[in-house]
């Protein structure tokens, strides 16, 4: 199946059930109406035949792909809910999949919570809360006291957790309008952690998702954290989107050897399924401590040698379209963008984003 071209639901096709936040109301509780996700669809959804929901690659990818690109495929990361309101508090009622809600170099905001975004009226989309999940079921106002008025929002799932269900609420009597996914083609990322979003403090920080609010683009994150190989097994499902460019970012996890011997033929298997879609490649990002550490500074130059030398034989076997993100680019100069010597913080992702961008930009044709 591929990526999904929902119709835009109006309010009157939702279904919608009003409740407490927890139970009996509070007193400075309001009466809320609640809407399941579901009835009108999630971006960054790339399949509708999934086992659960909320999962990244297909059922019948199981068994196919490897069983640590599977369960990695059952987190939520890059999905996003798009929803119109003129509510002054907006509530949420989730639940994750794992107890685990964070890691030890990553919170638990990113791992297992939910991320909101509003449109201002200069069109950007800027940050306004995020959950900070400390069960595996949550129900809670995101925010209130919000400024009067009828505004886009977005709502970013979790990361690094799977995603068991999904409701927004508001206070019964506000307008509610869902907005159904774009149907323009999305930017399609095939990558490790970093991509999948390691370690960002929130799900709208990584970098795929900022880039789709600069490009105003949906994307789609197949980031598999430790497991972006280039592998055909991944590849093949990659082929199945219509997407508007492929963003290959494995180099994190492949050594020189794996590049020369997966990059070619992943770029052939997407350029057949797709003759004139841009494919871009991104060198691996410098470690931090690759200045003064001779084993990392190898690490980063053999791949990137390899990478580089790929390219150029698929340019001249006649591959077109093809694109380029030099590793250096990626973070700062400082070194002072991780969170751990290898894994972005949000400034790194910041980084990655700004290095990403101009490249996407030549490949979409979109201007500056």
């Amino acid at each position: 199946m591929t990526f999904s071209r929902r119709s835009f639901l109006s309010t009157a096709a939702v279904a919608v059930t009003s409740g407490a936040c927890g139970g009996r109301l509070a007193a400075d509780e309001p009466a809320l109406t609640w809407a399941d996700v579901r009835d009108w669809g999630l971006e960054g959804r790339a399949f509708s035949d999934t086992e659960k929901y909320f999962d990244r690659l297909p059922a019948r990818a199981k068994g196919v792909v490897r069983d640590a690109v599977w369960n990695l495929s059952r987190h939520s990361a890059g999905m996003l809910v798009q929803f119109k309101t003129d509510a002054t508090e907006i509530h949420a009622d989730y639940a994750v999949t794992s107890e685990n809600l964070a890691m030890p170099h990553m919170p638990a905001t990113g791992v297992s919570g939910l991320d909101l975004y509003a449109r201002d009226t200069d069109g950007m989309w800027k940050w306004v809360a995020v959950v900070a999940p400390k069960s595996q079921a949550v129900k809670t106002r995101i925010v209130s006291g919000i400024r009067p008025g009828e505004r886009d929002y977005a709502i970013y799932l979790p990361l690094y957790n799977g995603t068991e269900h999904l409701r927004v609420g508001v206070p019964t009597g506000a307008t509610f309008i869902p907005t159904a996914p774009r149907q323009q083609r999305p930017i399609v990322f095939y990558g490790t952690s970093i991509t999948h979003g390691a370690c960002a403090s929130r799900p709208g920080m990584p970098h795929p998702a900022i880039l789709g609010r600069r490009l105003n683009c949906p994307v789609i994150n197949l980031g598999f954290s430790g497991n972006g190989r280039m592998e055909l097994e991944v590849g093949q499902f990659l082929a199945e989107l219509d997407a508007a460019a492929f963003v290959i970012d494995c180099l994190p996890n492949m050594a020189a050897d794996d590049v020369t011997a997966k990059a070619q033929p992943l770029v052939r298997q997407l350029r057949r399924a797709h003759p004139q879609t841009p494919i871009v490649l991104v060198e691996d990002r410098s470690y931090s401590g690759s200045w003064l550490l001779d084993g990392q500074r190898e690490r980063n130059a053999g791949s990137r040698a390899a990478l580089q030398a790929e390219y150029q034989k698929l340019r001249d076997g006649g591959v077109t379209g093809l694109h380029y993100v030099e590793g250096e680019s990626l973070l700062g100069s400082d070194r002072d963008d991780t969170t751990d010597g290898s894994h972005p913080s949000d400034l790194g992702f910041q980084r990655h984003a700004d290095a990403m961008e101009p490249v996407l930009r030549v490949a979409l044709e979109l201007e500056r």
